[in-house]
């Protein structure tokens, strides 16, 4: 993903150029977008201009008509500021109206023109996108599954060279070997009658957690040692895989758990779905809300039976290690599981199945 983010500026650069459709070269055809042109200087327009015509034509006509106008023979007393009002109004009023017209209508032009510019900004912003993702489909960036394969394949490398080591350092000061007793069962059995899957370690709450979270990053180191712990007990690997199948489907439709942001259920409710309660009862846990996620994960699960084998699966083995991890989680631990990537999963997954309604 980094490779793709530092590839991604050198192949759009230059925002005024367009990356051809095979993502190996530059066309011809610049891109004119909107936010890199200057609007254009104001000046006198054709509205101007026709608004001192309009104002020259009518003061000439007014002081004509006012000029060859005969006077009051007779003009009573304090008429004369009332007519001088009266004319100055009737005079400049209309040269005013026409002013303001004029100016609504420069204005008008104006917001015509800033439209256009945003238009062509939108445009140019939607194809330089599209050439972005065009470019960057030719470096497609690694799968949750590939990655996970590269962290397993890490860890049984390291595994494999400390089993050798050890058992080279321990080779020369433990006993020979004692022939084992063997069982009703097909399985060899230690002292006192345990078992020897009875020896693996327990894996803890915290690692549990971890583990149904995935590493955050390459970095994480523990991450990666809570993952490596959980694949070693049996529940939780089985649900740490089943996790994994549906994690990789969805991102091939560009869903990803990160992205979600589910409404958060009381810990209560969640007791409740591990007591075996369904339907409106829990409903609050199908607090996934994103429309597109879901519409993309109802088609698919309509259409593709592997998804819809994969979803089922992974529904149940999430309701039966849940079922048990409830039975010792305090509300915290609930609450901090709800919000792993597994959890999101199972929100959106048991929305779409129907677990909710």
């Amino acid at each position: 993903m980094s490779d793709t983010a530092q590839d991604a500026p050198q192949r759009v650069a230059d925002p005024r150029t367009t990356v051809a459709s095979d993502g190996s070269g530059v066309s011809a055809r610049p891109t004119p977008l909107g936010i890199y042109d200057k609007p254009r200087p104001g000046g006198v327009t054709e509205i101007e201009i026709v608004a001192v015509a309009l104002s020259a034509v009518w003061l000439v006509g007014a002081i004509i008509f006012f000029l060859l106008q005969p006077e009051d023979p007779n003009p009573q007393e304090g008429e004369g500021g009332l007519r001088f009002l009266m004319t100055m109004l009737a005079i400049f009023m209309p040269v005013a109206m026409i002013w303001v017209a004029a100016t609504a209508a420069r204005a008008s032009r104006v917001m015509r023109e800033e439209s256009q510019r945003l238009q062509t900004a939108i445009d140019g912003i939607r194809q330089a996108y599209i050439a972005q993702a065009q470019g960057a489909a030719i470096r497609p960036e690694p799968s949750v599954a590939r990655k996970l394969d590269e962290i397993a394949a890490a860890a049984k490398k390291t595994e494999t060279a400390l089993a050798t080591f050890q058992s080279r350092r321990e080779e020369s000061s433990r006993p020979p070997p004692q022939p084992a007793e063997v069982s009703g069962e097909d399985q060899p059995t230690l002292a006192l009658g345990t078992q020897a899957a009875d020896m693996a370690p327990l894996l803890s709450t915290e690692d549990f957690i971890r583990a149904l979270n995935f590493p955050e990053t390459a970095e994480d180191e523990l991450g990666f040692a809570a993952l490596r712990r959980a694949l070693k007990d049996r529940s939780a690997s089985q649900l740490i895989q089943a996790a994994q199948d549906v994690l990789t489907l969805l991102s091939q439709d560009g869903i990803y758990m990160d992205d979600l942001r589910p409404d958060r259920a009381r810990p209560e409710i969640w007791r409740q779905f591990a007591g075996g309660a369904r339907g409106r009862s829990i409903a609050p846990l199908g607090g996934i809300r994103d429309r597109s996620s879901l519409t993309l994960t109802n088609a698919r699960m309509k259409q593709d039976p592997i998804f819809r084998d994969a979803a089922h699966h992974f529904l149940r083995r999430f309701d039966k290690s849940f079922a048990e991890f409830e039975s010792t989680a305090s509300d915290g631990e609930i609450s901090a599981l709800a919000d792993t990537r597994t959890a999101r999963a199972f929100m959106l997954l048991g929305r779409v199945a129907g677990t909710f309604d």
